[in-house]
């Protein structure tokens, strides 16, 4: 019998001090060698151990052996030259100095999936293994070799099927691709951006997800969302086109942010990982604010295709905080879950 709302999480967790500088993007590792993979897959140990104690049912690796969403997986390709550095606007929110491409992208070995494999020995609970899509991943480079967005885009859905189809090998459940570009380059989304983002799932029988979130807590994105008015319907513009889309899970941000929740509507019949964690506070939701966002989510998701999660992932957070936050989210999805079986029929 599947569970009904499983929760999970967007996808990152803070790391161990030990490990990398805590409530820091970018964090330089602090251990080096061979002490560093045991480091790592330690704190993936404790990350998991925090999920499960929490009671997430779909659990992931907290991404405890990324120092980075994005360019962690770009640095393991050919054709990115990461001395050869270039500033360039983020999202069209904040500059950045970012990695060339110098020539043809390419993967000659995996990335992620020996972490992959080493969390489904951790675990029997389902995991859920985080690769950026596409189109971030061109929105965080600056590009000399094929000077077109579109067609870098082309390449990395090539490389980042072939990397999925080995994930999906080692046992990973779901796998989700993070877009926080989605929510920016609206013509680019319905031109190609979903073509790319099935173009990386192509031949895969594990379920699929696509993450599309405002973004972390950071001083950038919570300025840019000072701009966005009263509603925030950006998700209108791609939801259309990702409803008839292969992709099978949607995950979006709904707590405590502007999104009208009735966009959902646009998305019917899809499964919806229903952000109900606010990532860009240390506030800690109560269960029954948690629940209050879940009920909102369910007059346009049915039950069983309704995924309590949280609205990005909770890198910059303190481990305290986010331990809190988990709780909260597993508490808040308890009290719908006992609401919905015991509806009269």
């Amino acid at each position: 019998m599947k569970k009904l709302l499983p929760t999970s999480t967007a996808g990152s967790l803070p790391k161990p001090a030990w490990l990398a500088q805590p409530e820091t993007l970018w964090s330089p590792w602090k251990l080096q060698d061979q002490e560093l993979i045991e480091g790592k897959q330690d704190a993936l140990r404790i990350s998991l151990q925090e999920q499960l104690q929490a009671g997430i049912d779909i659990v992931s690796d907290g991404e405890q052996t990324r120092q980075h969403f994005v360019t962690t997986f770009i640095e393991h390709l050919d054709g990115v030259d990461f001395e050869k550095r270039e500033t360039v606007r983020i999202r069209d929110r904040y500059d950045a100095s970012v990695p060339t491409v110098v020539g043809a992208v390419a993967r000659q070995k995996p990335v992620f999936v020996e972490d992959a494999r080493f969390l489904r020995a951790q675990t029997s609970q389902p995991i859920k293994w985080a690769l950026p899509g596409p189109m971030t991943m061109i929105d965080t480079l600056f590009d000399a070799h094929y000077k077109s967005r579109e067609k870098l885009a082309w390449e990395f859905a090539k490389i980042l099927n072939q990397e999925a189809r080995e994930l999906e090998a080692a046992g990973v459940d779901i796998i989700q691709f993070d877009e926080p570009a989605f929510n920016v380059f609206f013509d680019e989304v319905n031109d190609w951006g979903i073509a790319t983002l099935e173009r990386a799932i192509e031949g895969l029988k594990c379920e699929t997800a696509v993450h599309i979130c405002y973004g972390y807590g950071i001083k950038a994105n919570t300025d840019w969302k000072k701009t966005l008015g009263s509603e925030w319907r950006q998700y209108e513009e791609a939801f259309p086109k990702l409803q008839k889309s292969n992709i099978d899970l949607i995950s979006l941000e709904c707590h405590n942010s502007q999104v009208p929740m009735d966009l959902l509507e646009l998305i019917r019949g899809k499964k919806v990982m229903v952000g109900a964690i606010d990532v860009a506070t240390d506030i800690i939701e109560t269960p029954e604010q948690v629940a209050s966002t879940l009920r909102k989510a369910l007059q346009f998701v049915d039950a069983d295709k309704l995924y309590p999660c949280t609205n990005c992932g909770m890198a910059p957070l303190s481990r305290s905080v986010a331990r809190g936050k988990l709780n909260a989210l597993s508490a808040g999805a308890e009290i719908i879950r006992k609401e919905l079986v015991n509806q009269p029929s």
